[in-house]
């Protein structure tokens, strides 16, 4: 059994894709996205938008649309295809992470960037970014006892972010699991790092149902 952790409607996503590869996918999402009011800048202050997860472009709501015909960075592949959903047309997509997408803006010798992010996010390391909050995502309080359940059996937890694998340890710890007996898999060594207290802890690149070694499927 494999948990998918991550927020709707991504964790349909990871669902699918995993059910395609032959596991079996529980969704159990960890947090709950909350889109919040915002006030963007001035239009003609703003040479770009900036995407560091796909959340920013489903709940950006009706004030993105005095933006869209500007360049959007974005990510991931994924955000990139959220931001294209969401009516922007001239989408660059990252294939690593915000300090790299950052690097690759300097390159490009953008100007002032709009960074649309969530409520939880690290700053961009660019001069003159204008930051604006349009979601947050808020924690479950306790894991559902049929979630206490599969992990005790030894199902597969997958992780999407450092802030997941922080609130799952915490949750773990408060139902009475053993940290050290917990299965799971991240998409990255920083999104494992606060559960890096686990001995079965997994960190893969890529999409974690794609790229799980079969034969340690539970």
């Amino acid at each position: 059994m494999l948990l998918i952790l991550r927020p709707r409607p991504g964790a349909s996503e990871t669902a699918a894709r995993a059910a395609a590869l032959g596991f079996v996918p529980v969704m159990t999402p960890l947090f709950t996205v909350r889109p919040l009011d915002w006030t963007p800048p001035a239009r003609d202050a703003v040479a770009a938008v900036v995407m560091t997860s796909a959340n920013a472009a489903r709940h950006a709501g009706p004030a993105l649309a005095g933006f869209r015909a500007l360049p959007v960075w974005a990510v991931g592949a994924a955000t990139a295809r959220a931001a294209r959903d969401a009516g922007c047309a001239d989408v660059r997509a990252g294939d690593a992470d915000a300090a790299a997408l950052a690097g690759a803006i300097r390159d490009a010798g953008t100007g002032p960037v709009l960074h649309l992010a969530g409520a939880d996010h690290r700053p961009l390391d660019l001069p003159g970014t204008m930051t604006r909050i349009v979601y947050r995502a808020d924690p479950v309080a306790a894991l559902d006892p049929p979630v206490i359940a599969a992990l005790r059996a030894g199902a597969v937890a997958l992780l999407h972010s450092p802030r997941a694998a922080a609130l799952l340890r915490d949750l773990a710890l408060a139902a009475g699991l053993r940290l050290g007996d917990l299965r799971i898999a991240a998409i990255s060594p920083a999104a494992i790092a606060p559960a890096a207290a686990q001995r079965r802890a997994t960190s893969i690149s890529g999409n974690p149902a794609a790229t799980m070694n079969r034969p340690e499927r539970p």
